[in-house]
C-alpha cells in the first residue's frame, strides 16, 4: 500500500478509535511493533510513532519498546480511561449527541457524532429506549457547502484575509466582499461567518449559503482581543443578529403571553416584574438586536406591546399598521 494511499484512509479513522486499537494489540500481549501497527491500521509509520508518544504523554500510558520480541508492551498493568466510561457518562454522551442534533450537516457536527459513536460502541446503556425520551424537536436543518466551510475554517486558523461575492439576504444586488473572517456562528439552521469588512469598514455578517466565488488570500490580519460575537450584543441573546447601538429595551406581556418572558434568560440583565392585577409581566434588558427583539415582540401579536426605546414603539406601531393594511 502507498504512502498516499495509507494517508487517504487512515484520515477516514479518527484519532482515538486508532489509539483504543493500538492499545488493544499492546494489552494483547502479541508485541506490535510500528510498522505492523501501520499495516494494520492503514497510516504511515510516522503517523503511529506520533500516537505512541500521544498515549505517553496524553494517558500516561506506561509503553516501552521490548528488543527481544521487537514490539511494544506494557510493563505494568494498565486499561485507557475511554474503556472505564461509567454509564451516567454514556447517558451524557448520547445526550450530547441529541443537542447536537439541530447541526447536522455541518463537519463539527459529524466529526463529533462520529467520535459519540465510537466511544459509545457496544456500550449502549441497556435502557436504551430511555434516550428517546429525551429529544430535540424537528427544526431546519443546515445547508452547507463543506469545501466553503473549510476554506473559511483554515482561512481562520492562519488569520487570512478572505474575498467572495455577495448578495445580501434582502439585497439582490451583488457586491465583492474582502473581510477578516473573526468567526463562524451557527444560528437557526444557517451558519454565518462574522468579520470585518474593508469595504464597510466595519463588522459585518455573512450567511455562508450565499457566499460565492471565495478566495482564501495571502495576506494576513491581526486578530482583535476581543473579536466575540457574544460581545458585540450589549448582553442580548437574540441571536445572530446585532442592529445598533446598546439600548434598553422594555416590553410589556399580557394574559398568556406573560409566561413567555419568564421562558429563557433573553439577556444577562434582564429584570421581570409582574403586575397581576392587571394581568400584565414586564421585562427590561439592554441589547443591540433590535431587529430580532422586534420579530419576539411581533410574534405574540395583541399580547405584547413595547415600552421603550421610543423609536423602537414608533417603528412597532409602523409594522403593526402596515399589517393591517394587509387584512
Amino acid at each position: 500500500m502507498s504512502e498516499k494511499t495509507q494517508k487517504r484512509n487512515g484520515e477516514r479513522l479518527p484519532i482515538l478509535a486508532r489509539l483504543v486499537k493500538i492499545h488493544r494489540k499492546i494489552k494483547s500481549g502479541c508485541y506490535p511493533n510500528a510498522r505492523q501497527l501501520a499495516y494494520s491500521l492503514e497510516v504511515s509509520v510516522p503517523t503511529i510513532n506520533r500516537d505512541i508518544e500521544f498515549l505517553k504523554d496524553r494517558f500516561l500510558a506506561p509503553i516501552e519498546y521490548d528488543a527481544k520480541n521487537r514490539g511494544y508492551y506494557y510493563y505494568e498493568d494498565y486499561d485507557m480511561p475511554l474503556n472505564r466510561i461509567s454509564p451516567a457518562d454514556m447517558q451524557t454522551l448520547f445526550s450530547a449527541k441529541m443537542l447536537l442534533s439541530s447541526y447536522e450537516g455541518t463537519p463539527i457536527y459529524e466529526d463529533v457524532e462520529k467520535m459519540i459513536d465510537f466511544l459509545t460502541d457496544s456500550k449502549t446503556p441497556g435502557n436504551s429506549n430511555f434516550l428517546k425520551r429525551i429529544a430535540v424537536a424537528p427544526s431546519p436543518k443546515i445547508i452547507l457547502d463543506e469545501k466553503l466551510w473549510s476554506q473559511i475554517v483554515n482561512a481562520m486558523q492562519e488569520n487570512r484575509v478572505i474575498e467572495f461575492d455577495y448578495n445580501g439576504r434582502w439585497n439582490p444586488g451583488s457586491t465583492h466582499r474582502r473581510v477578516h473572517p473573526y468567526q463562524i456562528l451557527l444560528d437557526e439552521g444557517v451558519c454565518f461567518v462574522f468579520g470585518y469588512s474593508e469595504e464597510r469598514d466595519a463588522e459585518r455578517i455573512f450567511a455562508l449559503n450565499i457566499i460565492k466565488n471565495l478566495v482564501v488570500t495571502k495576506h494576513t490580519f491581526e486578530l482583535p482581543k476581543d473579536f466575540d460575537f457574544a460581545l458585540r450584543c450589549g448582553g442580548g441573546k437574540f441571536g445572530v443578529f446585532m442592529t445598533g447601538d446598546v439600548e434598553e429595551f422594555v416590553i410589556d406581556f399580557y394574559d398568556e403571553s406573560r409566561n413567555v418572558a419568564k421562558d429563557c434568560i433573553w439577556a444577562n440583565d434582564q429584570k421581570i416584574t409582574d403586575y397581576d392585577e392587571e394581568c400584565r409581566t414586564q421585562i427590561s434588558f439592554t441589547s443591540t438586536q433590535s431587529l430580532k427583539i422586534m420579530e419576539w415582540v411581533l410574534s405574540q401579536g395583541k399580547n405584547a406591546c413595547p415600552v421603550s426605546p421610543k423609536w423602537f414603539v414608533q417603528d412597532w406601531k409602523k409594522e403593526v399598521e402596515a399589517m393591517s393594511k394587509m387584512i
